[in-house]
């Protein structure tokens, strides 16, 4: 790749609609760093919904200021992981998912697709309910029917896309403004206690903080988000070369870090509020729309529930924006596929509907709570397939140039990924035991199952985390592979080799190749002449020319210079207007191991002109041919 330009790019554009609409030409350094801000706010909202509210509302709940130390560790993961996938936007021209389809065999690539439509519908599914319980508390409408009604919304980002992609910024930057100036007044209100705040800031982690820790990290660090910003940050009119592309990645990480911070303490604020108010009161929270009625007594501010769910109905369609551009990047980089977006946007709400209403009817605002909980898990099962990938994209020279990750960079995404593929792991152990407990007599069922879609899993996992590495080493050690491939491959043996010859230089090139395989298999050499003049093809074997005397007398040198050599040779020489048919004809009378034929390199037109040989005899025999190419002057054989 050189160093000045970048000049590889994909064939097709992620968001196509919005691809390069927004200039970011400008002289003025604020200019620009506003031009390139937005990318990274449409992601925060991810970083807010809420599943985040259920998430951070329970640990703050349960266990007061202790899960601190989680958001802030899992906003450093975020922040790396988005830089990434920012990056590998920026300098390839594709989102994360269209460089799976490009790189990963179709079954690999597929299989991708689904866990991440799953972890959508995860997404989707807090969505769903979070907006349902804000319009619950609001509008008093029954959660059900809140339900059904989140379903129509899909035609939302459809009539906002059509102002542009500026808009959808704006207005989501607006809503995410709503729920931190909620929060901030909340948090007055609370007066929380700054000492154990602190000491919540101290890594501590155990059995009974496991779950809602890893629920934080999935609620934190989305899998969708990170193929969402890959494709964001080519709304963007990014010029190709090095120097362009290093400053569209400067002002990314700066939007990156100012927005994703912002979402930090937007969490912390949640659980701050929640560890000030519930924890300290003794009251443990098991609804979104408990804390909501708490609230107003604790605090003792009128206000103070209105607020909380206004904050919350902002969450909620500020998440469906964002999650139904991701849903259109997912789809149409894996499947390269262009389905019209109300149809995609109705199919992927109606996964996230069905359970929602079924769950709703049948358990009630506090199954809702526990299904949000569930759904964070859920995208924190799925984090491992699209971090991975991730990492091994943007460590990759090939694909990367001089923007490939440094070292220090690779061993912390890879430790990063490490950590949240551990947790993952013990968490899921954790839940895979507590609920075959509680399976009863299907205990053996539940475990077949589970295990089998574990193995599956683990397989793929595996499989994209080391077939990179696999491959690179296969690469660097092409000698050791071919010894071992040699040592498989069977042995051939040539008892008869024929030699094609046209009274040309060429002759001597081809007798030199079969020379040298008949003296290490101890085999005879054919040679075959075949006379193409006016005489020949009158009188065939008849004639008796200059030309046909001075063939002869050349087969009759070569086949002493190869005596010489004490090489066994036999001569054949034919006379046709047609020397490709006396070839196969001679070559299915002698039937021999190998064929050795002249080319001197026609092009296509030459060929139309003097006729071409060698295809039509390598078409018409089942045997080896070697081809021998004319050698050029001033190069080595």
């Amino acid at each position: 790749m050189d160093d000045s330009t970048l000049t590889e790019q994909p064939p097709e554009r992620s968001l196509s609609d919005v691809h390069s609409t927004i200039s970011t030409s400008h002289v003025s350094f604020w200019r620009r760093a506003l031009a390139f801000s937005g990318p990274a706010y449409l992601v925060s909202v991810g970083y807010m919904d809420p599943g985040n509210w259920a998430t951070d509302l329970a640990a703050g709940a349960g266990f007061g200021y202790r899960l601190l130390w989680v958001l802030v560790v899992s906003n450093g993961l975020a922040i790396l992981l988005q830089t990434l996938s920012a990056r590998l936007g920026i300098v390839t021209g594709r989102d994360l998912a269209q460089a799976c389809r490009a790189t990963y065999p179709r079954p690999v690539a597929i299989a991708l697709w689904l866990l991440s439509e799953i972890a959508i519908a995860a997404c989707d599914l807090a969505e769903v309910l979070g907006a349902a319980i804000a319009l619950n508390l609001l509008f008093h409408i029954p959660l059900f029917i809140g339900v059904i009604i989140t379903a129509f919304d899909t035609l939302l980002l459809l009539w906002l896309q059509r102002f542009g992609m500026r808009t959808v910024e704006s207005i989501v930057i607006a809503l995410i403004v709503t729920i931190a100036s909620c929060f901030l007044v909340e948090i007055f209100w609370a007066r929380p206690e700054w000492i154990p705040m602190a000491k919540g800031l101290i890594p501590r982690i155990d059995r009974r903080t496991l779950f809602d820790a890893v629920a934080i990290v999935g609620a934190t660090v989305m899998p969708h988000n990170l193929f969402l910003h890959s494709a964001l940050v080519q709304t963007r009119r990014i010029g190709k070369s090095v120097a362009e592309m290093r400053d569209a990645c400067r002002f990314n990480l700066i939007d990156s870090v100012v927005a994703l911070n912002g979402a930090m303490l937007v969490n912390i604020a949640i659980l701050v509020l929640s560890a000030a108010v519930f924890f300290r009161a003794g009251k443990i929270v098991t609804e979104i729309e408990q804390a909501y009625q708490l609230l107003t007594p604790l605090l003792g501010a009128t206000f103070a529930s209105i607020l909380f769910g206004v904050a919350l109905l902002c969450s909620g369609q500020s998440s469906t924006i964002t999650g139904t551009l991701a849903g259109q990047i997912v789809m149409e980089g894996f499947l390269d596929i262009r389905v019209r977006p109300w149809l995609r946007r109705l199919l992927t709400r109606s996964l996230a509907v069905i359970p929602a209403a079924f769950v709703v009817y049948y358990q009630g605002a506090q199954g809702t709570y526990q299904l949000i909980l569930l759904s964070q898990v859920v995208l924190s099962a799925q984090l491992s397939f699209a971090i991975i990938p991730l990492i091994h994209f943007t460590n990759d020279p090939r694909r990367m140039g001089p923007f490939v990750n440094g070292p220090w960079l690779r061993w912390t995404s890879w430790a990063s990924a490490a950590v949240i593929v551990g947790l993952n792991v013990w968490l899921m152990a954790d839940q895979l035991s507590k609920w075959a407990s509680t399976a009863g007599t299907g205990a053996f069922l539940f475990w077949v199952c589970s295990l089998t879609v574990s193995v599956g899993l683990i397989s793929l996992l595996a499989w994209i985390t080391f077939a990179p590495a696999v491959e690179r080493w296969r690469l660097r050690n092409p000698v050791g592979m071919q010894t071992a491939d040699a040592e498989a491959l069977p042995q051939p043996e040539y008892n008869r080799i024929l030699v094609t010859l046209d009274h040309s230089p060429l002759d001597r090139e081809a007798l030199a190749h079969a020379a040298a395989l008949a003296r290490a298999h101890e085999a005879t050499l054919f040679l075959l002449h075949v006379e193409e003049g006016v005489t020949s093809q009158v009188y065939g074997s008849l004639s008796s020319t200059a030309e046909v005397e001075a063939g002869r007398a050349y087969l009759d040198e070569l086949v002493g210079t190869l005596k010489q050599g004490h090489l066994k040779v036999e001569t054949a020489m034919r006379h046709s207007p047609d020397p490709k048919r006396e070839i196969i004809h001679y070559a299915r009378e002698i039937q021999p191991d190998l064929l050795v034929m002249g080319a001197h390199g026609h092009g296509s037109l030459k060929d139309l002109i003097f006729g071409n040989t060698i295809d039509p005899v390598r078409h018409a025999l089942d045997i080896p041919i070697l081809v021998v190419r004319e050698a050029r002057r001033g190069r080595k054989r």
